[in-house]
């Protein structure tokens, strides 16, 4: 049997280079092309453990040495954790689909047999699909970010009153009211507000402005996280997305 060895270092570094960028745009970290190159370089060395007779657990060691190294070549110290466990993902996401293509090639079925072929993808054919699929799942994968990342169980106490919400965080609103600048979470209009101590806080977007009742809280707890100097103020419009009872405000973005 031959091992072009040329060509088994230059797959891994390719793989390996496209599961570096693909962390790295998951977690919107700027990592320099150079790094990148880099941790590509050392992560491709492991083609040369082929060579080593090692056991079991002194290779799987061994493997998860190199890929320490790897992630703080590539994206240095800060966030260790995040940046392994997104490669580690990503790299199964990748090699499950690889798998299953390979298994959907070589195999057929025949009643409740999957029966060999003799076919098997080759390493075109993965150049040509490890892109496509990294590519599908990082866009996935950033769009449910943005859109279900900024969402928080917000808990407001308003007298008696308990009100249990899901909030998200919208960069639009800025509105605070003008006496003490305290922050507004805006909740749905279809939520009854009781409470006595209350504050008008005059508005304005676009071409409109008027003023919004605007209660005290005495607890405002927002992912187990205690916000004090804000208001409870309800929309005129219905807050139509995902469920969403309350808009938070964007000075909240920074504490959370």
């Amino acid at each position: 049997m031959k091992i072009y060895l040329d060509l088994v270092f230059l797959l891994n570094f390719f793989f390996d280079f496209i599961l570096l960028y693909g962390t790295s745009k998951i977690l919107k970290n700027v990592v320099r092309l150079g790094r990148l190159l880099l941790g590509s370089l050392v992560a491709a060395t492991s083609v040369f453990l082929l060579f080593i007779e090692l056991n079991s657990i002194s290779l799987f060691l061994l493997k998860f040495g190199l890929s320490i190294l790897i992630i703080l070549v590539t994206f240095g110290k800060r966030g260790f954790l995040k940046n392994i466990s997104y490669f580690y993902l990503v790299s199964i996401i990748l090699g499950g689909s690889l798998y299953l293509l390979n298994i959907s090639f070589n195999y057929e079925n025949k009643g409740i047999l999957f029966v060999n072929n003799g076919l098997s993808i080759n390493f075109i054919l993965m150049l040509i699909a490890s892109p496509i699929i990294l590519f599908c799942y990082v866009r996935q994968t950033i769009i449910y970010k943005n859109t279900y990342g900024n969402i928080y169980e917000v808990v407001i106490k308003i007298g008696k009153e308990k009100y249990k919400l899901k909030g998200m965080i919208d960069t639009g609103n800025q509105l605070v009211d003008p006496y003490r600048k305290r922050a507004v979470i805006l909740v749905n209009n279809n939520i009854n507000l009781l409470g006595h101590d209350f504050v008008f806080v005059p508005y304005k977007a676009l071409n409109t402005t008027g003023i919004i009742k605007c209660y005290k809280p005495n607890l405002v707890m927002i992912n187990g996280k205690s916000f004090n100097n804000c208001l409870i103020g309800v929309s005129r419009d219905e807050i139509k997305l995902n469920d969403i009872d309350c808009i938070l405000p964007n000075k909240f973005k920074e504490d959370l």
